[in-house]
């Protein structure tokens, strides 16, 4: 998408199945144009019973879209709602200038952020399989043959192996994925790797989630210096950042900040990032970000609460967090709820609070452990120093009795490791 593209924005007045209405989800829909560098020129709402198979919006309704967009200088025409590839080209035709959906939009913005070599075969994964569902149509004017009749026919340089050139960009595409996806799984097995080396600690680990923009790579930074990106526009981390925490009661964890989440969120973009998305999955406890000065807050906790069901995670502890209060002066009413901390990440306010909401989350899980532990075995007592608090230590003929306050993985392993003869609570 250019700098300089001056874009339409067209939204059908329903309330969608996520319950964000359609002038909220539009000025949503332009904060995404803007952040993918267009302008937008101005917006058309339509109330509508039924969607036009041919144009989504209706004859009418079309020739309105057309002349505003020559009016304002609208080179592109971006619908909030999911268009079929019959709908776009027919779009194109009648109103002289590009189109796009919002699944368009964002995958756009996704190609712009991504910086990490894992994030940009995601991102390329999830274009080219928006792109493979609407090869058949949307390319019509390629499928000529490209191969000659005995070897006579067709122009120089056309004349090949007897496919269509749409079965050739089929195939290529098919080609494209299959080496995309190959290479994604090695990065994966790396990452997979890296993982398992950090359960090995092991740190609990806590992952921040919320709506896009709702400031969790801020709250990263303010809670451990980790220097993510925090900018004011929408999927402004695409890569996981992680970074290790120490907690009140000498508890460490590892806190991980995670891709956003927005309402109709497209599915190929959720199966691409499934890996990135893995640090959620596996999380001891989910930290739910707000933006507490959106007045569509409740609707963005709604959606997120749902991503979260789809990634089967519906079940894992969590805390709400009420970001921006320094925006507000009532956020959401929720404040006096267990569970539910506010916070300013950007002025710092109420972190204290929220380390503390964390630590407890934790502590309550500790486990007294009581070992013999051969003496070469020092690797678990400092691995037992570093998650909890060792209540005793002492060094005697070869063996290492130690009591201490563990998580439930490191007293595990430190019962699993002990002599015999051991004593353990």
């Amino acid at each position: 998408m250019n700098e300089s593209e001056r874009a339409l924005l067209v939204g059908v007045d329903t309330l969608d199945a996520h319950g964000i209405a359609t002038d909220s989800s539009l000025a949503e829909l332009g904060a995404l144009a803007e952040s993918a560098g267009a302008i937008v020129a101005g917006q058309v709402q339509q109330k509508l019973k039924t969607v036009d198979p041919r144009t989504f919006i209706g004859r009418g309704k079309t020739v309105e879209v057309r002349e505003l967009a020559r009016k304002s200088g609208a080179s592109l025409v971006i619908f909030d709602d999911a268009l079929t590839p019959v709908q776009a080209r027919n779009l194109e035709r009648e109103l002289g200038v590009r189109v796009i959906d919002r699944c368009q939009l964002i995958l756009d913005i996704f190609a712009q952020r991504a910086r990490s070599l894992e994030g940009k075969l995601q991102v390329e994964i999830a274009q080219l399989s928006y792109l493979q569902s609407r090869l058949t149509r949307h390319w019509s004017h390629l499928s000529r043959q490209t191969a000659g009749t005995g070897g006579t026919g067709g122009r120089i340089g056309t004349r090949g192996p007897g496919e269509t050139q749409l079965e050739v960009d089929r195939r290529r595409l098919r080609e494209r994925l299959t080496r995309l996806r190959a290479r994604l799984r090695e990065v994966e097995r790396t990452r997979a790797l890296q993982r398992q080396r950090r359960l090995e600690i092991p740190w609990p680990t806590v992952a921040l989630v919320g709506y896009t923009n709702s400031g969790k790579s801020t709250l990263m930074n303010a809670l451990t210096n980790a220097g993510v990106e925090a900018a004011d526009r929408p999927f402004s981390t695409l890569d996981p950042t992680i970074r290790g925490l120490k907690l009140p009661g000498r508890v460490q964890i590892m806190l991980a900040d995670t891709v956003g989440f927005i309402h109709r969120l497209p599915h190929m973009l959720v199966e691409a990032f499934k890996a990135t998305l893995e640090e959620v999955r596996i999380a001891d406890l989910l930290v739910h970000v707000v933006d507490a000065s959106s007045p569509l807050a409740e609707e963005q906790i709604t959606v997120v609460e749902r991503v979260l069901d789809e990634l089967g995670v519906g079940s894992t502890p969590r805390l709400l967090v009420l970001n921006k209060i320094d925006l507000v002066e009532h956020p959401l009413g929720r404040t006096t709820a267990p569970d539910v901390i506010a916070v300013s990440a950007l002025k710092r306010e109420g972190l204290d609070r929220l380390i503390g909401a964390i630590a407890r989350k934790f502590t309550n899980l500790r486990q007294e452990v009581a070992v013999r532990l051969p003496m070469l075995r020092g690797d678990l007592v400092a691995m037992a120093h570093r998650d909890g608090e060792v209540l005793s230590e002492d060094y005697n003929d070869g063996v290492i009795s130690m009591r201490a306050l563990v998580s439930p993985a490191v007293a595990g392993r430190l019962r699993k490791a002990a002599l015999s003869d051991s004593l353990t609570t």
